[in-house]
C-alpha cells in the first residue's frame, strides 16, 4: 500500500467537510419533503375552471405529475382512474398535472384514456418546479390538513396497490 505524502494529505483532510457538506447537502435538501406543507398552487383545468390546491383543504390530495409522452404515466393513468372512482365519494381528491406544453394533447388523451379527474395543465412548468418534478410521473400524496404525506418518484406496476393502501391509511386519519 502507497502511503500519500503529508501535504497531499493535509490538503485533502481540508477539502474533505467541505466535500461532505455539499455531499449531504444535495441528498437532504430536497424542496418538497414529506411532513411539510405541500406548495400551493392554482391552475385551469381542461374544462376551463380555475382549482387551487388549498380549496382541498379537508380532503386526501393525490396529485400526479405526467406528460403525454411518458409511456409509465400512460400505463398509470387508468390505475389512478380506478382510484379515484373507488375515493372520491369519501373525501378524496385526484389532480392529474399535465406537463406538456400544448394542453390539447393532455385534453386529447384524457378523453381517449376515459379519465375521470381533473387535468391540470402546467405547460410553463410553475407548479412543475414547486414540486421539485424530477421523475415522470411523479406522484404526490396529501393529507387533510395539507402536508405531503408520501412522494413517489417513476412508476412501475403494483405501485397502484401502494396508493391504495396509503390512500385508505389517510382517508381513515
Amino acid at each position: 500500500m502507497t502511503s500519500i505524502p503529508s501535504s497531499r494529505r493535509r490538503a485533502l483532510m481540508r477539502l474533505l467537510p467541505g466535500a461532505l457538506l455539499a455531499v449531504a447537502a444535495s441528498v437532504y435538501a430536497l424542496p418538497l419533503a414529506p411532513a411539510g406543507l405541500a406548495p400551493d398552487f392554482t391552475l385551469r383545468t381542461i374544462d376551463g375552471q380555475n382549482l387551487r390546491l388549498q380549496e382541498q383543504r379537508g380532503q386526501v390530495v393525490l396529485v400526479n405529475f405526467w406528460a403525454t409522452w411518458c409511456g409509465p404515466c400512460r400505463q398509470e393513468m387508468p390505475h389512478l382512474n380506478r382510484l379515484y372512482e373507488k375515493y372520491r365519494a369519501s373525501g378524496f381528491q385526484l389532480l392529474g398535472v399535465n406537463v406538456d406544453e400544448d394542453p390539447r394533447s393532455a385534453a386529447a388523451l384524457a378523453t381517449k384514456l376515459g379519465v375521470k379527474f381533473p387535468v391540470l395543465p402546467d405547460g410553463d412548468k410553475k407548479v412543475s418546479r414547486l414540486y421539485d418534478l424530477s421523475a415522470m410521473p411523479q406522484t404526490v400524496l396529501i393529507d387533510r390538513d395539507g402536508r405531503v404525506r408520501y412522494l413517489h418518484r417513476g412508476y412501475k406496476e403494483g405501485y397502484e396497490n401502494t396508493y391504495d393502501q396509503q390512500i385508505r391509511e389517510l382517508l381513515k386519519q
